[in-house]
């Protein structure tokens, strides 16, 4: 358990940008399957939700949510699919 002030403040602020990083990769993480469903079927529908896929891939590297590496897998991964 914290004790001083400045560590209950700094365990508040945690809990706030876990909250935000826990938000980004679950939306990141629904793109990213919708995409692969929609890819069994239709391609070039796909194919469109990619761009919106790679910027919320992109947002959470920026965010520090995830790697660069694993952005950078992800994205090759999709596109992969798409074709």
């Amino acid at each position: 358990m914290p004790i001083t002030q400045s560590a209950k403040k700094a365990i508040r602020g945690s809990l706030r940008k876990k909250a935000l990083n826990d938000s980004r990769k679950r939306v990141m993480k629904e793109i990213i399957k919708k995409v692969e469903k929609i890819a069994k079927g239709d391609k070039a529908g796909a194919a469109k939700m990619l761009s919106s896929a790679f910027s919320i891939i992109d947002k959470a590297t920026k965010r520090g949510v995830i790697k660069k590496n694993n952005a950078a897998r992800k994205k090759s991964r999709l596109s992969k699919l798409t074709k």
